[in-house]
């Protein structure tokens, strides 16, 4: 152990009670011991625990591959077996890239990937001769770079970029001997300033967390993950593509301009496919307005049936048709291939992420099942120098690159001969005179000009740096040898730069570049060259051309991805609780209108709503018209009965001192026909437009009518009634029996009425009044106002009880005058009268009260109210004046003076006749029948 062992075991030992609060694991000693034998740089300054605490590899694993690294044996192996380029140059900058693919278990990597792998890593090279060939960019100083195979795996990555991290160990070798005790044979590792890479998100936060510890720069070329973002755990790390924080946002953007309020979202299991996942469920919610259905994950190492799984889950949810994807290729083309054979093929529309971008290995031989799949990819251009530098490659004169040679076999699919190692007969051998793009297809991978951009941000940033701290001098000067990783961070973070596609290569506060993104989608039908095709751009707005799109069988109809369809007009939206996206739809009833989607309102009480509910509109307003049915028969007997009352009044005048005319009274008689007469007349009042004029004359002669006819009609019963109960006790006759005195009883009685209604107009002015509450059935289009005189129910039978009052008076009157003899009076056709007259208005009422429900109240009211009154006064005419009529003009003959009698010889007959009419009754009673004389007169 070296002579700085305590002091270092001290520093890692402090270190270990942080971490062992954070992790929960103990350091092993041992591993510590053995670590403490190499010093870590006093430049570091912060405690490593804290930084590692953010991963999960545990910190002995972390203390075990350094100590493999660090071991000066282990050094001397490696350099003598590099699996890595090594690009000689002043400056050194690292390199990482996905050369292979992850292998199966047990092994770190597995076959080469051309793309990815192979075309990338060559762009740094590129880069890297450009750089140095270009007199205007760090003249006088060569980039050199120590390139790394990722092998697509995180935790071998990490393993890897220890050797970045090498030349920043302090190493004490005096008491260090190999197992044979050789001195080891040590060479100084070169000094790497920056990295450029990786790929993979999960890559680049594994490897960020050791360059970190020893303050190196990185810039990713293809790491999207929205966590990256945290300058606080990741503030070495740098990226010239938009985080998937950005991709996210596009992606929300287009689910919203394609109308979708309802989708699931696929995600393969890691940094990558959580995190977009997450970025984007994230934005959604603060958009408002976007629902997930279901939120599935992709495992790492899929077992047999997973993707069936998969479909059967988003099929549980079949409305959300939109498929939100952030998931590898395989991951990609393994969902297509499921959901071909579970024959949902057109169902799902797919939103994909930039791993899906706009390649044709995802959706290979799964096209129909892939159509109208949108996609997004950051904004990228072809480099043409870097397709002529490619394509111009041979194993010849790229002897730089270790694993060309691999790539060629795979590229032309030939085999190249090694010494001590057969060919296999099925394959052909390698000529080394095939040619890329012409013995083989070659397409320039999408991150290419990432890379290059990434290297020239690195390369900037030195630049930038070497001009301040070295003014005039040539080469590296001293101040830059060691390059201070914080220092050129600050200088990379400030570069802005026009990149190989001709936009700007620059950084925000976070490391971040800007979000720049292409969309496509995938088109098969009405096509000549069916493929990925650009329908618009993000670059902090969205941009689609939604006419552009094309859905299954090239229909240009945005296919429905929403939880709930939109309500119909006149229906609002009853949310599903917990799911904002989801309702259902209840129909604004009886008068009620659609305020907004959630809430429906009643109209005015003035208005009802319109067809398709989504306003108020006003009530239409009626009357009772004069061709109307329910006006029509009223106005005939109204007519007909004023007529027959001017006939009767015109004969009476005509006969006004003929016996019949005086014997019936002729002044209550004029009295009594005047009432008819404005009975008739009140019909065409009540059926007449209401105005204020005509409303106070209904007022008025409403009751008037009626009082005045039932006032002389009482008047004449009380003196009939009160002359014989009179005679029964003297001969002197009652008093208040005369013509005069019968009059002003009449118009005592008819000033009741007339002051009672001068008392209505004083409290309440005649006006109209449109009523609404009345007309007002379930169905809102039967709906009307009613233009009537302010006179409710209650008012109107008011008007009339006066009149019914005087009504019933005269009726009792006429009962106890029932035994005065014919021949002598009134009274008998006085009392027929008013029988008929109260069976008239006991009908009525249940009329009248009974349609208060009907949708046609007014006019029921209206038609029985005046078809009551014209019976009425059209009993009244014909018991009392008809046969009267008829005697004076077809039996003038009768119509002469009789004997005159003194009323003592009048109350006598009456007397006597009441007698009889006593005794034929008890006669009836003891069975006993007489006949009575013949006192016709």
């Amino acid at each position: 152990m070296s002579r700085q062992t305590p002091r270092l075991l001290e520093k890692v030992q402090h270190q270990n009670e942080s971490v062992g609060q954070v992790m929960g694991e103990p350091l092993n000693v041992g591993v510590l011991a053995i670590m403490t034998s190499h010093t870590l740089p006093l430049s570091l300054g912060r405690p490593v625990g804290m930084i590692w605490a953010s991963s999960w590899i545990s910190w002995p694993h972390l203390l075990w591959m350094l100590w493999a690294w660090l071991s000066p044996c282990s050094w001397a192996h490696q350099q003598l077996h590099p699996h890595s380029i090594k690009i000689p140059g002043d400056i050194t900058l690292g390199g990482l890239f996905p050369v292979h693919a992850r292998g199966p278990a047990g092994v770190p990597c597995g076959e080469i990937k051309k793309e990815k792998g192979i075309h990338r890593m060559e762009a740094m090279l590129y880069a890297l001769d450009q750089i140095n060939s270009d007199p205007e960019l760090l003249p006088n100083i060569t980039l050199g770079a120590r390139i790394l195979d990722t092998c697509s795996r995180d935790t071998y990555a990490l393993e890897q970029s220890l050797t970045f991290v090498q030349a920043l160990i302090q190493k004490d070798t005096s008491d260090i001997r190999c197992s044979n005790g050789e001195l080891p044979i040590i060479r100084k590792p070169e000094r790497v300033v920056g990295v450029i890479g990786a790929s993979g998100s999960s890559v680049s936060i594994m490897v960020a967390n050791v360059l970190r510890l020893f303050e190196i720069p990185q810039i990713s070329y293809a790491s999207t993950a929205p966590e990256l973002s945290d300058n606080n755990r990741y503030d070495f790390f740098s990226r010239v593509v938009p985080p998937d924080s950005y991709q996210a946002q596009a992606m929300v953007d287009i689910v919203k301009a394609l109308g979708w309020n309802y989708v699931s979202t696929l995600a393969s299991e890691g940094n990558y496919g959580e995190s977009g996942v997450d970025a984007f469920v994230q934005i959604s919610r603060e958009a408002g307005g976007l629902c997930i259905a279901q939120s599935l994950k992709i495992p790492r190492e899929p077992k047999l049936g997973e993707f069936d799984k998969i479909i059967r889950r988003l099929m549980e949810t079949p409305n959300a048709r939109g498929v939100i994807i952030f998931a590898h290729e395989d991951d990609i083309k393994q969902v297509l291939e499921a959901a071909k054979k579970s024959n949902l093929t057109g169902h799902f529309k797919f939103v994909g992420s930039d791993s899906w971008g706009a390649k044709s290995s995802p959706i290979l031989d799964q096209e129909e099942v892939a159509e109208g799949a949108v996609t997004i990819l950051p904004k990228r251009a072809s480099v043409e120098g870097f397709d002529l530098y490619f394509t111009s490659r041979s194993l010849e004169n790229n002897r730089r690159n270790i694993w060309f040679a691999e790539f060629w076999e795979d590229d032309f699919r030939c085999k190249l001969t090694r010494p001590g190692i057969k060919i296999d007969p099925e394959k052909k051998k390698c000529t080394g005179e095939e040619r890329i793009n012409r013995d083989s297809h070659y397409e320039q991978e999408g991150k290419v000009q990432f890379v290059i951009d990434a290297v020239y941000a690195m390369a900037h940033a030195l630049h930038n740096m070497h001009q301040d701290l070295c003014p005039g001098a040539t080469g590296v000067c001293d101040k830059m040898d060691p390059v201070e990783g914080r220092m050129l961070l600050s200088y990379i973070r400030s570069v802005n730069f026009n990149g190989s596609a001709g936009t700007a290569v620059l950084f925000n506060e976070n490391g971040d570049a800007p979000g720049r993104y292409d969309i496509f989608q995938y088109q098969m039908t009405n096509t000549t060259n069916p493929g990925y095709r650009v329908i618009g751009q993000w670059t902090n707005n969205l941009r689609l051309d939604v006419e552009d799109m094309q859905w299954g069988d090239g229909s240009h109809q945005i296919p429905d991805s929403v939880c709930s369809f939109p309500c119909f007009s006149g229906e609002r939206k009853k949310m599903v609780k917990g799911v904002p996206c989801c309702w259902h739809c209840e129909l604004c009833d009886g008068y009620q209108y659609q305020a907004d989607e959630l809430t429906c309102e009643m109209c005015p009480f003035d208005m009802r709503p319109t067809p398709n509910r989504t306003a108020c509109r006003p009530t239409p307003i009626i009357k009772l018209e004069w061709h109307s049915a329910w006006a029509i028969i009223p106005l005939f007997l109204a007519i007909l009965g004023i007529l027959a009352t001017l006939f009767v009044i015109i004969t009476f005048i005509r006969f006004n001192d003929t016996p019949i005319v005086r014997a019936a009274g002729r002044e209550l008689s004029y009295v009594l026909l005047t009432g008819i007469f404005l009975i008739y007349l009140i019909t065409f009042l009540m059926i007449a437009e209401p105005e204020t004029v005509v409303c106070a004359f209904r007022r008025m002669l409403l009751g008037l009518g009626m009082s005045i006819t039932y006032s002389a009609m009482l008047t004449k019963t009380n003196r009939i009634y009160r002359i014989f109960e009179q005679g029964k006790k003297s001969v002197t006759p009652p008093k208040f029996i005369s013509p005069t005195s019968q009059l002003v009883i009449t118009f005592v009685l008819i000033s009741v009425q007339v002051v009672g209604v001068f008392v209505w107009f004083g409290v309440v002015p005649p006006h109209t009044i449109v009523d609404y509450e009345e007309l007002r059935p379930p169905n809102p289009e039967l709906a009307r106002g009613i233009l009537k005189c302010d006179m409710s129910d209650l008012s109107l039978i008011c008007c009339l009880s006066y009149s019914i009052l005087l009504m019933v008076t005269c009726t009792v009157y006429a009962v106890k005058s029932r035994g005065v003899p014919e021949t002598f009076n009134e009274a008998k056709p006085i009392g027929f009268t008013m029988y008929t007259t109260c069976i008239v208005w006991l009908a009525f009422v249940p009329i009248f009260f009974g349609t208060a429900q009907s949708t046609e109240k007014m006019f029921i009211q209206t038609t029985t109210l005046t078809v009551s009154m014209s019976l009425s006064a059209s009993v009244s005419l014909g018991m009392l004046y008809i046969p009267k009529v008829y005697v004076i003009v077809l039996h003038p003959e009768q119509n002469v003076q009789k004997r005159k009698r003194s009323f003592k010889a009048v109350v006598q007959a009456a007397t006597m006749s009441s007698r009889l009419s006593q005794k034929s009754l008890n006669d009836k009673q003891n069975g006993e029948t007489k006949i009575e004389p013949d006192r016709t007169q």
